[in-house]
């Protein structure tokens, strides 16, 4: 049927399925001769039995989603994993998406080959709107397309920083809608930017006759992000949303799911790929859907929203003890951020020194941000950049409730995170008792004199 089964399958039945499907490619036939250029003939047994003998990869020269005769095997495995992905995303919130397939390059290049695919579409056009996340990959994604990105800068509502709705129109009104490549918007962010407003983007598309690209990177994983896909698909216009491998399946690096409600226009996208490519995002993918089982990825759906709520109830209560204070971001269901705003004062090294503290002592992923950073991505100046804005009012901490992530990783990050904060706190009181004691002896000195 082409679905996600609803139980995991153990690891040997996984194992003899890709045994089936290798025997199926020419490179593994008895007696097989081959005399091309591109023959399947791979020289270490190890790099032969780490690919399970799937060695002609997916797709042909002109078509990435095509059948290669002579690798049945690894065709069937393209075809069943694309089945397989669009199961689990309908599965994910979104219920109208049509069509989608497994590409091997990681989100940013993905992103590329969507608007390389709309070049075709609308020649004239030269921008793309792009409100503001600071985030080098899906920025460098429109430079490396050819494009000129409009950055929009986010709105300040109480601590989120949100979508201007109000300036992507003005922008759209300024510089034409048939200059206009696409709106390029994003769901998954780190705090204190939340979700892009995709439905009223989506609207102003459909009024505007403009192509809207979703960089959707870590948002499979959210119910919240899958229903504002799916609900823009449903009030204006979604062309294609875009989402890492990685980061939503527990994979290597390496792949992304390229996805849309427009079947045609997913298979043009699929159609620009030049050139055969790697099955081993594909593979990857497929064996971890099959070992879950849809049953086995909803408990991970289930038990990541469990974490992002103990997480936050949690991270409020260190930084009250503290006296910083967790952001107000109920619009982002799987970052949050602690204000840092009493070690931005004392010391202005000792946030980025905080950072550096964190991943000595083994924290990964932990995100501080100082105010005020200048950073040049092509040329173009962000200040205040990872703070998605000019001029955020204060310095953060960034932890995120992921996939896969386990009670233990909270409560070890808080245990150490609480641990230099207290380290901070007892420097900047024994720095305030001697310049106490250096201020009395100058005091005591003036009256001797």
């Amino acid at each position: 049927k082409g679905k996600c089964p609803e139980d995991g399958w153990d690891e040997s039945t996984v194992e003899l399925f890709l045994h089936e499907l290798a025997i199926m490619d020419s490179n593994n036939f008895l007696g097989n001769c081959g005399v091309g250029e591109r023959e399947g003939r791979v020289v270490s047994g190890l790099v032969a039995r780490r690919h399970y003998r799937l060695i002609h990869g997916i797709g042909r020269s002109g078509d990435i989603s095509a059948v290669q005769p002579k690798a049945a095997g690894s065709s069937l495995l393209n075809k069943l994993t694309n089945s397989v992905v669009l199961d689990i995303i309908k599965l994910a919130g979104v219920r109208t998406v049509a069509n989608c397939f497994v590409v091997p390059m990681a989100t940013g290049m993905s992103l590329t080959l969507c608007f390389l695919t709309l070049r075709h579409k609308r020649p004239k056009a030269k921008y793309i709107i792009w409100p503001r996340i600071d985030q080098k990959s899906c920025f460098k994604s429109m430079i490396t397309a050819g494009f000129e990105p409009v950055v929009i800068e986010n709105a300040l509502e109480g601590d989120e920083l949100r979508t201007d709705l109000e300036a992507v129109e003005a922008k759209i009104k300024a510089l034409g809608a048939e200059n206009i490549l696409c709106v390029h918007s994003t769901t998954s962010c780190f705090a204190p930017r939340v979700p892009d407003r995709l439905e009223e983007l989506a609207v102003i598309c459909a009024n505007y006759g403009i192509p809207h690209i979703v960089n959707n990177a870590y948002g499979v994983q959210s119910s919240k992000c899958m229903h504002l896909i799916q609900q823009g698909a449903r009030v204006g216009r979604i062309d294609a949303f875009v989402q890492s491998l990685d980061k939503n399946f527990m994979v290597p690096v390496g792949g992304a799911i390229i996805a849309g409600f427009n079947e045609s226009f997913i298979q043009e996208i699929s159609k620009m790929y030049p050139g055969r490519a790697s099955a081993s995002p594909s593979l990857d993918v497929l064996i971890t859907l099959l070992s879950l089982g849809t049953s086995g990825y909803k408990k991970l759906l289930k038990e990541r929203k469990e974490m992002f709520c103990y997480l936050s109830s949690e991270l409020k209560k260190l930084a009250d003890s503290h006296n910083e204070r967790l952001l107000d971001t109920p619009h982002n269901p799987i970052s949050l951020a602690m204000s840092l705003k009493n070690l931005d004062e004392n010391n202005d090294a000792a946030v980025t020194q905080l950072g550096s503290m964190l991943f000595t002592r083994q924290v990964s992923g932990a995100r501080v941000v100082p105010c005020g950073s200048v950073q040049t991505v092509n040329n173009y100046t962000f200040k205040g950049f990872m703070s998605h804005a000019n001029d955020y009012p204060c310095a953060y901490l960034n932890a995120a409730s992921a996939i896969g992530i386990k009670k233990q990783d909270v409560d070890v990050f808080l245990k150490r995170l609480d641990k230099c904060l207290k380290t901070f706190r007892k420097e900047a009181k024994q720095e305030k008792s001697i310049n106490e004691i250096s201020d009395s002896n100058a005091a005591t000195e003036q009256l001797e004199d």
